[in-house]
């Protein structure tokens, strides 16, 4: 990539108007839409997230969707395979260190959120397979 060292006034202009309305550009942390109200099911990506933040990020997710009356959240975690947070670490669990393995173990041992969860399981091939976690929410 070839780095302008000056910039045109069009090209300013033509970023600030992009700027008012990116909407190309999906924002994370917009928790409704319209397809996910009429189904039912509520969709995050945790991609990105440390271990701590994922865990904190669930427990929102959980109580977000308990209160808007979801049945199911499609947790996106990604598979792990580039992850290398345990090679740094000889002490790390090569398991436990991939949010994949950790945000269902840290939803069963959590008895405030647990005691709201009918299921955690691996989702369908469709949605995501290995690299996502169902969770089955009871009805309040």
């Amino acid at each position: 990539m070839i780095k302008k060292t000056k910039v045109s006034k069009k090209d300013i202009s033509t970023w600030q108007e992009y700027l008012k309305n990116p909407i190309d550009i999906e924002d994370k942390d917009q928790f409704l839409k319209k397809s996910d109200l009429n189904n039912k099911r509520f969709k995050y990506d945790l991609h990105g997230y440390s271990l701590d933040n994922a865990n904190k990020k669930v427990r929102e997710l959980i109580f977000f969707c308990l209160k808007r009356k979801y049945k199911e959240i499609l947790l996106i975690t990604g598979k792990g395979i580039h992850s290398n947070t345990s090679k740094k670490d000889v002490y790390a669990s090569e398991e436990l260190s991939k949010l994949r393995y950790s945000v269902p173990d840290y939803i069963k041992t959590d008895l405030e959120i647990s005691n709201h969860i009918l299921s955690v399981s691996n989702a369908d091939k469709n949605d995501g397979g290995e690299g996502a976690i169902i969770i089955r929410l009871k009805s309040l």
